[in-house]
Protein backbone atom coordinates (compact mmCIF):
# COMPACT_ATOMS: atom_id res chain seq x y z
CA UNK A 1 0.00 0.00 0.00
CA UNK A 2 1.15 3.55 -0.77
CA UNK A 3 0.83 5.96 2.15
CA UNK A 4 2.02 9.04 0.30
CA UNK A 5 -0.21 11.88 1.40
CA UNK A 6 -2.27 13.77 -1.15
CA UNK A 7 -1.65 17.42 -1.98
CA UNK A 8 -4.84 18.26 -0.08
CA UNK A 9 -3.54 16.46 3.00
CA UNK A 10 -0.21 18.26 2.83
CA UNK A 11 -1.91 21.64 2.38
CA UNK A 12 -4.10 20.90 5.38
CA UNK A 13 -1.04 19.87 7.42
CA UNK A 14 0.55 23.23 6.62
CA UNK A 15 -2.54 25.10 7.82
CA UNK A 16 -2.58 23.28 11.18
CA UNK A 17 1.20 23.61 11.58
CA UNK A 18 1.00 27.36 11.03
CA UNK A 19 -1.86 27.64 13.52
CA UNK A 20 0.04 25.66 16.16
CA UNK A 21 3.21 27.70 15.74
CA UNK A 22 1.41 31.05 15.75
CA UNK A 23 -1.32 30.51 18.35
CA UNK A 24 0.16 27.90 20.70
CA UNK A 25 3.97 27.80 20.53
CA UNK A 26 4.63 31.34 21.87
CA UNK A 27 2.56 30.71 24.99
CA UNK A 28 2.89 27.02 25.71
CA UNK A 29 5.72 27.24 28.26
CA UNK A 30 3.78 29.71 30.41
CA UNK A 31 0.51 27.80 30.06
CA UNK A 32 2.31 24.65 31.12
CA UNK A 33 3.79 26.39 34.15
CA UNK A 34 0.42 27.87 35.13
CA UNK A 35 -1.59 24.73 34.34
CA UNK A 36 -3.75 27.00 32.19
CA UNK A 37 -6.39 25.60 29.83
CA UNK A 38 -6.65 28.16 26.97
CA UNK A 39 -10.34 28.17 26.12
CA UNK A 40 -9.86 30.91 23.52
CA UNK A 41 -7.43 28.70 21.59
CA UNK A 42 -9.79 25.73 21.82
CA UNK A 43 -12.52 27.90 20.31
CA UNK A 44 -10.08 29.02 17.61
CA UNK A 45 -9.41 25.36 16.84
CA UNK A 46 -13.16 25.02 16.43
CA UNK A 47 -13.26 28.02 14.11
CA UNK A 48 -10.54 26.35 12.05
CA UNK A 49 -12.79 23.31 11.73
CA UNK A 50 -10.58 20.87 13.62
CA UNK A 51 -13.29 19.47 15.89
CA UNK A 52 -15.59 18.94 12.93
CA UNK A 53 -13.12 17.27 10.60
CA UNK A 54 -14.80 13.87 10.55
CA UNK A 55 -18.33 15.03 11.35
CA UNK A 56 -21.06 15.18 8.67
CA UNK A 57 -21.75 18.51 7.03
CA UNK A 58 -25.33 18.52 8.31
CA UNK A 59 -23.97 19.09 11.84
CA UNK A 60 -21.42 21.68 10.78
CA UNK A 61 -18.56 19.32 10.03
CA UNK A 62 -16.48 18.96 6.90
CA UNK A 63 -16.86 15.21 6.38
CA UNK A 64 -13.10 14.79 5.95
CA UNK A 65 -11.30 11.48 6.36
CA UNK A 66 -9.75 10.02 9.49
CA UNK A 67 -6.25 10.64 8.15
CA UNK A 68 -6.95 14.38 8.23
CA UNK A 69 -7.83 14.17 11.92
CA UNK A 70 -4.62 12.25 12.62
CA UNK A 71 -2.60 14.89 10.77
CA UNK A 72 -4.18 17.64 12.87
CA UNK A 73 -3.43 15.78 16.10
CA UNK A 74 0.14 15.10 14.95
CA UNK A 75 0.80 18.76 14.14
CA UNK A 76 -0.68 20.04 17.39
CA UNK A 77 1.31 17.36 19.23
CA UNK A 78 4.56 18.61 17.69
CA UNK A 79 4.05 21.88 19.53
CA UNK A 80 2.18 20.74 22.62
CA UNK A 81 0.82 17.36 23.65
CA UNK A 82 -1.90 18.87 25.84
CA UNK A 83 -3.52 20.68 22.95
CA UNK A 84 -3.17 17.57 20.83
CA UNK A 85 -4.99 15.45 23.39
CA UNK A 86 -7.66 18.12 23.77
CA UNK A 87 -8.51 17.66 20.10
CA UNK A 88 -8.09 13.88 20.15
CA UNK A 89 -10.36 13.43 23.15
CA UNK A 90 -12.78 16.11 22.00
CA UNK A 91 -13.39 14.25 18.75
CA UNK A 92 -12.63 10.63 19.59
CA UNK A 93 -14.23 10.44 23.02
CA UNK A 94 -16.60 13.39 22.94
CA UNK A 95 -18.07 13.63 19.46
CA UNK A 96 -17.59 10.16 17.98
CA UNK A 97 -19.75 8.17 20.44
CA UNK A 98 -22.68 10.50 19.82
CA UNK A 99 -22.03 10.63 16.08
CA UNK A 100 -21.75 6.83 15.84
CA UNK A 101 -24.35 5.59 18.30
CA UNK A 102 -26.67 8.53 18.91
CA UNK A 103 -30.21 8.93 17.69
CA UNK A 104 -31.09 11.62 15.18
CA UNK A 105 -32.49 13.74 18.01
CA UNK A 106 -29.37 13.29 20.16
CA UNK A 107 -27.13 14.28 17.27
CA UNK A 108 -29.16 17.38 16.51
CA UNK A 109 -29.18 18.34 20.19
CA UNK A 110 -25.49 17.93 21.01
CA UNK A 111 -23.32 17.71 17.91
CA UNK A 112 -23.50 21.26 16.46
CA UNK A 113 -21.85 22.93 19.47
CA UNK A 114 -19.31 20.13 19.88
CA UNK A 115 -18.41 20.14 16.20
CA UNK A 116 -18.00 23.92 16.20
CA UNK A 117 -15.71 23.87 19.23
CA UNK A 118 -18.15 25.96 21.23
CA UNK A 119 -18.44 23.07 23.68
CA UNK A 120 -16.45 20.03 24.77
CA UNK A 121 -17.53 16.58 25.89
CA UNK A 122 -15.80 13.91 27.94
CA UNK A 123 -16.15 10.14 28.11
CA UNK A 124 -16.34 8.71 31.62
CA UNK A 125 -15.03 5.16 31.61
CA UNK A 126 -12.15 4.78 34.06
CA UNK A 127 -12.97 4.39 37.75
CA UNK A 128 -10.91 4.06 40.94
CA UNK A 129 -11.33 0.27 40.73
CA UNK A 130 -11.87 -0.17 37.00
CA UNK A 131 -9.21 0.98 34.57
CA UNK A 132 -8.08 -1.59 32.02
CA UNK A 133 -10.67 -3.93 33.55
CA UNK A 134 -13.59 -1.84 32.27
CA UNK A 135 -15.94 -4.75 32.89
CA UNK A 136 -15.51 -4.08 36.61
CA UNK A 137 -17.43 -0.82 36.30
CA UNK A 138 -19.10 0.00 39.61
CA UNK A 139 -21.02 3.13 38.59
CA UNK A 140 -24.72 2.27 38.45
CA UNK A 141 -27.69 3.72 36.60
CA UNK A 142 -31.18 2.73 37.63
CA UNK A 143 -34.23 3.47 35.48
CA UNK A 144 -36.75 5.23 37.68
CA UNK A 145 -39.84 6.00 35.62
CA UNK A 146 -38.66 8.09 32.70
CA UNK A 147 -35.29 8.97 34.24
CA UNK A 148 -31.93 7.32 34.77
CA UNK A 149 -30.50 7.78 38.27
CA UNK A 150 -26.69 7.65 38.14
CA UNK A 151 -24.45 6.96 41.16
CA UNK A 152 -20.72 6.38 41.13
CA UNK A 153 -17.34 7.90 40.39
CA UNK A 154 -15.02 8.27 37.42
CA UNK A 155 -11.40 9.38 37.25
CA UNK A 156 -8.82 10.72 34.79
CA UNK A 157 -11.52 12.13 32.50
CA UNK A 158 -10.30 14.54 29.82
CA UNK A 159 -12.28 17.65 28.82
CA UNK A 160 -14.69 17.00 31.68
CA UNK A 161 -14.51 20.15 33.80
CA UNK A 162 -13.62 23.09 31.59
CA UNK A 163 -15.80 26.18 31.36
CA UNK A 164 -17.04 25.01 27.96
CA UNK A 165 -17.64 21.35 28.84
CA UNK A 166 -21.28 20.61 28.08
CA UNK A 167 -21.66 16.89 28.81
CA UNK A 168 -19.97 13.64 29.73
CA UNK A 169 -20.93 10.22 28.40
CA UNK A 170 -20.52 7.67 31.19
CA UNK A 171 -20.53 3.90 31.26
CA UNK A 172 -22.67 2.43 34.04
CA UNK A 173 -24.18 -0.84 35.18
CA UNK A 174 -27.83 -0.86 34.21
CA UNK A 175 -28.56 -4.41 35.32
CA UNK A 176 -27.35 -7.92 34.53
CA UNK A 177 -27.52 -10.02 31.39
CA UNK A 178 -26.72 -13.73 31.27
CA UNK A 179 -25.23 -13.44 34.75
CA UNK A 180 -22.86 -10.64 33.73
CA UNK A 181 -23.03 -6.91 34.39
CA UNK A 182 -25.00 -5.05 31.76
CA UNK A 183 -22.96 -1.97 30.83
CA UNK A 184 -24.71 0.92 29.10
CA UNK A 185 -23.62 4.42 28.04
CA UNK A 186 -25.57 7.41 29.31
CA UNK A 187 -25.11 11.10 28.51
CA UNK A 188 -25.01 13.33 31.59
CA UNK A 189 -25.12 17.08 30.80
CA UNK A 190 -23.14 19.57 32.86
CA UNK A 191 -25.41 21.22 35.41
CA UNK A 192 -27.26 18.02 36.23
CA UNK A 193 -27.88 18.04 40.02
CA UNK A 194 -25.70 15.42 41.64
CA UNK A 195 -23.03 15.54 38.91
CA UNK A 196 -19.82 17.18 40.11
CA UNK A 197 -16.52 17.65 38.32
CA UNK A 198 -14.07 17.62 41.20
CA UNK A 199 -10.95 19.86 41.24
CA UNK A 200 -8.49 19.04 38.47
CA UNK A 201 -5.50 16.80 39.03
CA UNK A 202 -1.93 17.89 39.72
CA UNK A 203 -0.40 15.82 36.93
CA UNK A 204 3.13 14.85 35.94
CA UNK A 205 2.50 16.06 32.40
CA UNK A 206 -0.23 17.36 30.10
CA UNK A 207 -0.45 20.39 32.38
CA UNK A 208 -2.54 22.34 29.87
CA UNK A 209 -5.10 19.57 29.39
CA UNK A 210 -8.37 19.64 31.36
CA UNK A 211 -8.61 16.46 33.48
CA UNK A 212 -10.90 15.77 36.45
CA UNK A 213 -12.36 13.08 38.67
CA UNK A 214 -16.16 12.98 38.51
CA UNK A 215 -18.76 12.03 41.07
CA UNK A 216 -22.42 11.17 40.54
CA UNK A 217 -24.79 11.18 43.50
CA UNK A 218 -28.36 10.51 42.49
CA UNK A 219 -27.79 12.37 39.22
CA UNK A 220 -31.02 12.19 37.22
CA UNK A 221 -31.19 12.45 33.43
CA UNK A 222 -34.06 11.72 31.04
CA UNK A 223 -34.39 8.15 29.79
CA UNK A 224 -33.69 9.34 26.25
CA UNK A 225 -30.10 10.16 27.32
CA UNK A 226 -29.23 6.48 26.89
CA UNK A 227 -26.63 6.40 24.11
CA UNK A 228 -27.01 3.48 21.76
CA UNK A 229 -28.54 0.17 22.73
CA UNK A 230 -28.97 -0.69 26.40
CA UNK A 231 -26.33 -3.20 27.48
CA UNK A 232 -24.02 -2.33 24.56
CA UNK A 233 -22.05 0.39 26.30
CA UNK A 234 -18.95 -1.74 26.76
CA UNK A 235 -18.93 -2.83 23.10
CA UNK A 236 -19.42 0.79 22.04
CA UNK A 237 -16.49 1.79 24.20
CA UNK A 238 -14.23 -0.85 22.64
CA UNK A 239 -15.12 0.35 19.14
CA UNK A 240 -14.41 3.93 20.19
CA UNK A 241 -10.99 2.93 21.53
CA UNK A 242 -9.89 1.31 18.26
CA UNK A 243 -10.01 4.69 16.52
CA UNK A 244 -8.58 6.39 19.59
CA UNK A 245 -5.51 4.20 19.60
CA UNK A 246 -4.59 5.34 16.10
CA UNK A 247 -5.17 8.94 17.13
CA UNK A 248 -2.91 8.51 20.18
CA UNK A 249 -0.32 7.05 17.84
CA UNK A 250 -0.54 10.26 15.79
CA UNK A 251 -0.08 12.29 18.96
CA UNK A 252 2.99 10.26 19.89
CA UNK A 253 4.34 10.66 16.35
CA UNK A 254 4.15 14.43 16.73
CA UNK A 255 6.19 14.19 19.92
CA UNK A 256 8.89 12.08 18.28
CA UNK A 257 9.10 14.56 15.41
CA UNK A 258 9.41 17.43 17.88
CA UNK A 259 12.28 15.64 19.65
CA UNK A 260 14.05 15.09 16.34
CA UNK A 261 13.60 18.73 15.32
CA UNK A 262 14.84 20.13 18.63
CA UNK A 263 17.83 17.78 18.77
CA UNK A 264 18.93 18.58 15.23
CA UNK A 265 18.86 22.28 16.01
CA UNK A 266 20.63 21.94 19.33
CA UNK A 267 23.29 19.56 17.99
CA UNK A 268 24.25 22.15 15.41
CA UNK A 269 24.43 25.02 17.89
CA UNK A 270 25.90 23.51 21.04
CA UNK A 271 29.72 23.71 21.01
CA UNK A 272 32.02 21.38 22.96
CA UNK A 273 35.64 20.42 22.44
CA UNK A 274 36.01 22.90 19.58
CA UNK A 275 32.95 21.98 17.52
CA UNK A 276 29.22 21.26 17.46
CA UNK A 277 28.13 18.20 19.41
CA UNK A 278 26.49 16.87 16.25
CA UNK A 279 29.98 15.85 15.11
CA UNK A 280 30.24 13.32 17.92
CA UNK A 281 29.09 9.83 17.08
CA UNK A 282 27.57 9.41 20.51
CA UNK A 283 25.17 12.27 19.77
CA UNK A 284 24.77 11.75 16.03
CA UNK A 285 23.82 8.11 16.42
CA UNK A 286 21.15 8.95 19.00
CA UNK A 287 19.63 11.50 16.65
CA UNK A 288 19.78 8.95 13.82
CA UNK A 289 17.75 6.63 16.03
CA UNK A 290 15.15 9.38 16.46
CA UNK A 291 14.79 9.53 12.68
CA UNK A 292 14.21 5.77 12.55
CA UNK A 293 11.59 6.00 15.30
CA UNK A 294 9.81 8.84 13.50
CA UNK A 295 9.71 7.07 10.14
CA UNK A 296 8.56 3.75 11.62
CA UNK A 297 5.91 5.46 13.73
CA UNK A 298 4.67 7.47 10.77
CA UNK A 299 4.34 4.35 8.62
CA UNK A 300 2.38 2.45 11.29
CA UNK A 301 0.12 5.41 12.08
CA UNK A 302 -0.67 6.31 8.49
CA UNK A 303 -1.24 2.66 7.60
CA UNK A 304 -3.81 2.25 10.36
CA UNK A 305 -5.49 5.54 9.44
CA UNK A 306 -5.63 4.48 5.77
CA UNK A 307 -7.28 1.21 6.79
CA UNK A 308 -9.92 3.15 8.70
CA UNK A 309 -10.55 5.39 5.68
CA UNK A 310 -10.75 2.36 3.40
CA UNK A 311 -13.49 0.86 5.55
CA UNK A 312 -11.35 -2.02 6.80
CA UNK A 313 -12.84 -3.11 10.11
CA UNK A 314 -12.75 -6.11 12.40
CA UNK A 315 -9.64 -7.90 13.53
CA UNK A 316 -7.32 -6.48 10.85
CA UNK A 317 -7.98 -2.90 11.90
CA UNK A 318 -7.94 -3.71 15.61
CA UNK A 319 -4.55 -5.33 15.26
CA UNK A 320 -3.15 -2.45 13.21
CA UNK A 321 -4.45 0.08 15.74
CA UNK A 322 -2.87 -1.78 18.66
CA UNK A 323 0.45 -2.25 16.85
CA UNK A 324 0.61 1.45 15.96
CA UNK A 325 -0.33 2.58 19.45
CA UNK A 326 2.07 0.20 21.19
CA UNK A 327 5.13 0.93 19.07
CA UNK A 328 4.65 4.66 18.65
CA UNK A 329 3.80 5.43 22.28
CA UNK A 330 6.80 3.47 23.56
CA UNK A 331 9.02 5.05 20.91
CA UNK A 332 7.85 8.49 22.05
CA UNK A 333 8.88 7.75 25.63
CA UNK A 334 12.30 6.60 24.39
CA UNK A 335 12.59 9.62 22.09
CA UNK A 336 12.03 12.08 24.91
CA UNK A 337 14.62 10.31 27.04
CA UNK A 338 17.10 10.49 24.16
CA UNK A 339 16.31 14.17 23.55
CA UNK A 340 16.83 15.00 27.21
CA UNK A 341 20.18 13.18 27.11
CA UNK A 342 21.28 15.04 23.96
CA UNK A 343 20.55 18.34 25.71
CA UNK A 344 22.53 17.20 28.74
CA UNK A 345 22.05 19.35 31.84
CA UNK A 346 19.93 21.79 29.86
CA UNK A 347 17.50 18.98 29.12
CA UNK A 348 16.70 18.88 32.83
CA UNK A 349 15.69 22.54 32.82
CA UNK A 350 12.15 23.71 32.16
CA UNK A 351 13.64 26.47 30.04
CA UNK A 352 13.93 23.95 27.21
CA UNK A 353 10.94 22.16 25.65
CA UNK A 354 12.48 18.69 25.91
CA UNK A 355 11.84 18.76 29.67
CA UNK A 356 8.13 19.21 28.97
CA UNK A 357 8.29 16.55 26.27
CA UNK A 358 9.79 14.13 28.80
CA UNK A 359 6.99 14.76 31.31
CA UNK A 360 4.26 14.56 28.69
CA UNK A 361 5.38 11.30 27.10
CA UNK A 362 4.72 8.70 29.77
CA UNK A 363 0.93 8.93 29.69
CA UNK A 364 1.00 7.84 26.03
CA UNK A 365 1.85 4.32 27.21
CA UNK A 366 -1.16 4.35 29.56
CA UNK A 367 -4.12 6.22 28.07
CA UNK A 368 -6.52 4.56 25.59
CA UNK A 369 -5.21 1.15 26.64
CA UNK A 370 -1.89 0.48 28.36
CA UNK A 371 1.07 -1.10 26.61
CA UNK A 372 0.28 -4.33 28.45
CA UNK A 373 -3.27 -4.29 27.09
CA UNK A 374 -1.98 -3.67 23.56
CA UNK A 375 0.39 -6.64 23.82
CA UNK A 376 -2.47 -8.79 25.07
CA UNK A 377 -4.70 -7.73 22.16
CA UNK A 378 -1.95 -8.29 19.61
CA UNK A 379 -1.17 -11.73 21.06
CA UNK A 380 -4.84 -12.69 20.91
CA UNK A 381 -5.04 -11.51 17.31
CA UNK A 382 -2.21 -13.93 16.54
CA UNK A 383 -4.24 -16.79 17.97
CA UNK A 384 -2.48 -17.05 21.32
CA UNK A 385 -4.82 -17.97 24.22
CA UNK A 386 -3.49 -15.21 26.48
CA UNK A 387 -5.57 -14.18 29.49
Amino acid sequence: MDFELSREHEDFRHVVRSFARERIAPHVAQWDKDHHFPVDVVRAMGDLGLFGLTAPEEYGGSGADFTSLCLAIEELGRVDQSMGITLEAGVGLGINPIQTFGTAEQKERWLPDLVAGRALAGFGLTEPGAGSDAGATATKAVLDGDEWVVDGAKQFITNSGSEITSLVTVTARTGTRDGRPEISAIVVPVGTPGFVAEPGYDKLGWHISDTHPLTFTGARVPADHLLGERGRGYAQFLATLDDGRVAISALALGLIEACLEECLKYAGERQTFGGPIGRKQGVAFQIADLKVMADASRALTYQAAAMKDAGITGQRFKQAASVAKLYTSEAAVTATRVATQVFGGYGFMEEYPVARFYRDAKILEIGEGTSEVQRMLIARSLGLPVE
